[in-house]
């Protein structure tokens, strides 16, 4: 037994994603923001190779177990931002090949809720990187979720999508504000960034923030400096039997200045 964000016991696990914008003098409110909470699963985007370190020893020291995606040696500028799962169960890596930035992903294998079930977090490339790196990445991703029928949770900054509507409309930024696809894009990218966020949803998936709040629900979870734009970029899904309980955005991490993006939490139920 555990105790919920609503107060209320509950058998069930506490799941945290959150990019951490690569932030190295303000790493130490970031650590205490997430090691004083009782989660069951941390999801953490742009870890930089200075602060790996760090946050595997204050993970470790909270209780939990912790593995990190791999830094090429040498990278830089975007490829040096990696992303780690923490779990307060063992858990043991999972590779997913074919992944064009594979330190952009991170797949463990532990007991959530009891059950036995793969987590994944992912920082997707943006969508102007060379070479149809967001595509690939979204399109490698979602052919080795959609594989077979194992239990299952996405996590992270998927860089998707530009806008939902109230009528529950998404659309990328492979289109225009109009809804036009953008030429230097195409149809391949507007597809690629639907299928985490769309189409996993339309295969039995539960969005845990819509799933619990409905499309009136207008939480940005990234924000520009001027705080009057923004977008939901960071996510938690999950795949049956996973029913979300609660679900919400932790606004005040970002608008504190810990990081420029929100992070979000959900609680996640194993139905029999």
């Amino acid at each position: 037994m555990r105790v919920g964000m609503a107060g209320s016991f509950a058998a069930v696990a506490g799941v945290l994603t959150w990019n951490l914008a690569g932030r190295v003098k303000g790493i130490e409110p970031q650590v205490e923001a997430v090691t004083s909470r009782d989660w069951d699963v941390v999801c953490l985007q742009e870890l930089t190779p200075t602060t790996l370190g760090r946050w595997t020893e204050a993970l470790s020291g909270a209780g939990l177990h912790v593995a990190v995606s791999a830094l090429e040696p040498g990278a830089s500028g975007s490829r040096r931002l990696a992303v780690a799962i923490a779990a307060r169960e063992p858990l043991a890596v999972v590779e997913v090949p074919g992944l064009p930035w594979p330190e952009r992903h991170l797949a463990v294998r532990t007991a959530v809720d009891g059950l036995d079930a793969e987590v994944h977090t992912l920082h997707a490339p943006l969508s102007g990187k060379p070479d149809r790196v967001k595509v690939r990445t979204l399109e490698t991703l979602f052919e080795f979720l959609t594989a077979d029928g194992a239990p299952r949770i996405l996590t992270g900054d998927l860089n998707t999508p530009s806008y939902e509507s109230r009528e529950g409309q998404v659309q990328t930024f492979a289109r225009t504000r109009s809804g036009k696809i953008r030429p230097d894009y195409g149809e391949r990218h507007d597809a690629a960034e639907l299928l985490l966020i769309q189409d996993l949803p339309r295969l039995g998936w539960s969005d845990a923030f819509r799933a619990l709040h409905g499309y009136q629900a207008r939480d940005r979870s990234y924000m520009f400096a001027n705080r009057k734009f923004g977008w939901r970029l960071d996510h938690i899904l999950a795949s049956p039997p996973f029913e979300p309980l609660e679900c919400a955005y932790l606004h005040d991490l970002r608008q504190t200045g810990m990081s420029d993006h929100s992070a979000m939490w959900a609680e996640l139920r194993a139905m029999s």
